[in-house]
């Protein structure tokens, strides 16, 4: 029997796709509905893995825009090729009536249809390029500003002197320290050094 099926895609736990599910509500039963939410850098993705291994020939796969398959070019069109040739389903793209593989089966139609994959590709790919562009642009501006990333470092404790001291008279142990500091082991040895080279600690 001929399923549809939808596929739904956005980058991140964050990114509403609320747009995309009520557009395959309308078309697509509940259970044939497949969500991803990764990048479409490529297509090691669980679900749209799962979801090909569903399809067979003759079934229609809904997406609303093509970069929701994918953002990389030649991906993008070997995936169509694998969806539309090797399994012999059809596609339609919500947004983009002119790629809904059920229409124009024509030579023309097919010209046109290819044509607007490829480039409907590329822009997609050149979106995804242009988001990590300027994602590295506002980092490294916002590195210039000082701000810094990732975990916000511990303060050192008040007295790491005294207890630098302690250990290198041996009467405390560094697992005594770090654990009255909260700190891991790496993270004593490089205040020790940045200590050091400030001349806080004798050699």
């Amino acid at each position: 029997m001929i399923e549809n099926y939808g596929y739904i895609r956005v980058s991140s736990q964050e990114q509403n796709e609320y747009r995309q599910l009520l557009a395959m509500h309308q078309r697509v039963p509940r259970e044939n509905i497949f969500m991803d939410k990764l990048s479409g850098k490529d297509f090691n993705r669980p679900q749209y893995k799962r979801m090909v291994k569903k399809l067979r020939a003759g079934d229609l796969l809904y997406i609303l825009s093509i970069d929701r398959l994918g953002r990389n070019y030649e991906e993008i069109q070997n995936q169509w090729r694998v969806l539309t040739k090797e399994i012999g389903v059809d596609v339609c793209v919500i947004d983009m009536p002119l790629l809904d593989t059920r229409q124009g089966r024509d030579l023309m139609g097919t010209f046109i249809a290819d044509l607007v994959l490829q480039i409907l590709s590329f822009v997609a790919q050149n979106e995804r390029e242009n988001i990590r562009r300027r994602q590295e642009e506002g980092i490294a501006a916002a590195r210039a500003r000082g701000v810094r990333f990732g975990r916000p470092a511990r303060e050192t404790p008040e007295d790491f002197v005294r207890l630098v001291a302690a250990w290198e008279q041996k009467k405390i142990t560094v697992g005594e320290i770090v654990d009255q500091c909260g700190i891991s082991e790496a993270t004593f040895f490089r205040r020790l050094r940045e200590l050091r080279l400030d001349g806080g600690v004798r050699r």
